[in-house]
């Protein structure tokens, strides 16, 4: 599968699967432009009408520009067609993609095993580790016959540095983070007064200060840098070094230079995969006579090869963050639309019901016949309960709640659950088996929270035995003192839920109702019983499903059940007793 995501620009997030709008419009190329006619329509005024397209060939896709007026461009270079690789960035106007696409490789496992801890023939033996910690470098650090090798003890050194700064920019996403934390590493090795690092900004090619330090706290004050220097290494992406500005032949002509009074400097350009991202920039507050005469010299040629591979780790980790942003973006985008879809569907059908009821209610109050009235009112009341059961899953799911634990009765609370559906069962012929438990103790649980699961659970139940004749829906408790839970089992006589189906049935949006369901019943229902600890387990076969919702027991608020009224008071309505087993 190819793609493009949009990682830079006004529909940054964005994700076109190309093969998908290819085969949809039935095109072999994928359009890109300004106009809306495109398969991939941009938002961008420095894009053409139509300023490129994508064309399938056997290895993969070719960008073609059109003839455009800006150009395209390809891992900052203006192309006029060109094979695609995956990570390739690609640049229309000032929107940037990164195409990716599955090479389809295969590769053989089956012949990788584990060797058991204590089976015969593993003569492996450990003999050094390393964690992801090392100590800065210092004299102390360094290995056993480096202080008699000079030239050994900077490579060491120089890969302690590397090693701690790929730990640092592999360990944070927060680019503001990260760049924070590159600086404090270059300020352990180099013995800069004053640093800061600078991204480009793509819209407008100019550079932001997005990290500042300075050596001596409380001596932070405005830090001026010499354009000079900065438009040497943007242009040329050459690191520079020099301890005297002034007298550097590269910047003789640079005015900035001389008002800026640099003596001392390292600028190195932030280089990664696709072009660079800005500037990594240190430099000494080294008095001109010092810098004029050689004494006081603290930057090296070593210094400026580490800022240089630095700058690049630091250029990289940028690129990554900023991908892996725009990935999360698009799949926030993705969930986001598919949450409306699917809601705007399922309510679109709820109105429509109470549109219909509605209007048989006007029917028959214009003919005054209270029968159509009645039947209209019934069709209304029952959309009025999908929408208001529709609101309650959608807040429940929405945001964390902690469970309120209160002394209840379950009995009562599974009782006033069977109630709620007792006049739909009844409408469709199904028989729902419930029968209070005597002398069942009073327990700590948050009634609202498990009424509602149990509640999503049995509705479904009613849902899959509807268009069953004889459908059955049984509703049991247990109490397992042994196991500390309370297990409440709903089952019925339906169809099955489909193998394949069976292991998705508890994510958001997956539903075996097909337009009746939302999806959001069974996810509802789980997360409420993992927040009181608890777990809801489904099994299935071609007579019927099972559920098991279990929850902790806790009699922490048990109460004598003659003083608080038992499970046996609570009444089921009078025209249910065809549905109820003795």
């Amino acid at each position: 599968m190819a793609s493009l995501y949009v990682i830079h620009g006004r529909q940054r997030g964005n994700h076109f699967d190309l093969n998908a709008l290819g085969s949809e419009a039935d095109e072999e190329a994928v359009s890109i432009g300004r106009e809306r006619g495109n398969l991939i329509q941009i938002d961008d005024h420095e894009v053409s009408r139509r300023h490129a397209e994508l064309r399938p060939t056997d290895s993969g896709f070719q960008l073609v520009d059109l003839g455009s007026s800006n150009g395209t461009y390809v891992n900052n270079r203006r192309v006029d067609a060109a094979t695609l690789a995956p990570g390739d960035r690609v640049q229309i106007g000032r929107t940037l993609f990164v195409f990716s696409q599955s090479d389809g490789l295969e590769s053989s496992i089956d012949g990788v095993q584990i060797l058991a801890a204590d089976g015969g023939g593993d003569g492996s033996r450990i003999i050094a580790s390393i964690s992801d910690d090392l100590p800065a470098p210092a004299g102390s650090s360094l290995g056993p016959n480096d202080t008699q090798n000079p030239g050994l003890a900077k490579a060491h050194s120089n890969l302690q540095v590397m090693y701690r700064t790929a730990l640092a920019v592999s360990h944070t996403l927060d680019i503001d983070e990260l760049l924070s934390r590159i600086l404090h590493l270059v300020f352990e090795w180099v013995e800069a007064d004053r640093g800061c690092i600078m991204l480009l900004d793509r819209d407008t090619g100019r550079l932001t200060t997005k990290a500042r330090q300075d050596r001596e706290e409380g001596t932070e004050s405005s830090m001026t840098i010499s354009r000079t220097i900065l438009d040497y290494v943007l242009e040329r992406r050459e690191g520079v070094l020099t301890s005297n500005a002034q007298g550097d032949d590269r910047f003789r002509s640079g005015q900035s230079v001389l008002r800026t009074g640099v003596h001392e400097a390292i600028c190195v350009p932030m280089q990664g995969r696709y072009g660079n991202v800005g500037v990594l920039y240190v430099d000494t507050l080294t008095p001109l006579g010092e810098a004029m005469d050689g004494s006081g010299q603290r930057f090296t040629d070593e210094h400026l090869k580490l800022m240089v591979a630095i700058g690049h780790q630091a250029a990289l980790a940028v690129e990554d963050t900023t991908y892996y942003s725009a990935m999360v973006q698009s799949e926030r985008l993705a969930a986001v639309g598919q949450t409306i879809a699917t809601l705007s569907h399922h309510i679109k059908n709820i109105l429509q019901g109470i549109r219909g009821g509605s209007y048989l209610v006007e029917m028959g109050i214009e003919n005054d016949d209270l029968g159509v009235t009645d039947k209209g009112w019934g069709i209304v009341r029952r959309n009025q309960n999908k929408i208001s059961s529709l609101v309650m899953d959608m807040l429940s799911f929405s945001k964390e709640r902690e469970p309120d634990p209160v002394p209840s009765d379950l009995m009562a609370v599974l009782t006033d659950v069977i109630e709620t559906v007792a006049q739909r069962a009844d409408d469709a012929g199904i028989a729902i088996h419930w029968e209070p438990a005597e002398e069942f103790p009073r327990i700590l649980f948050d009634p609202e929270g498990i009424s509602r699961a149990v509640l999503n659970v049995v509705t479904n139940a009613i849902d899959a035995v509807e268009e069953r004749e004889q459908g059955q829906v049984n509703v049991t408790v247990e109490l397992d003192e042994m196991r500390e839970e309370i297990r409440v089992t709903v089952t019925d006589n339906g169809p099955g839920i489909p193998a394949e189906t069976l292991p998705e049935i508890f994510n958001l949006f997956v539903s075996t109702k097909g337009a009746r369901g939302t999806g959001l019943g069974l996810t509802v229902s789980q997360k409420i019983l993992r927040e009181h600890g608890g777990d809801i387990v489904a099994t299935t076969s071609s007579s019927g499903s099972r559920f098991v919702l279990t929850f902790p027991l806790d009699l922490g608020g048990r109460v004598n059940a003659s003083s608080s009224g038992t499970a046996t008071d609570a009444k089921l309505p009078a025209d249910f007793n065809a549905s109820i087993t003795p």
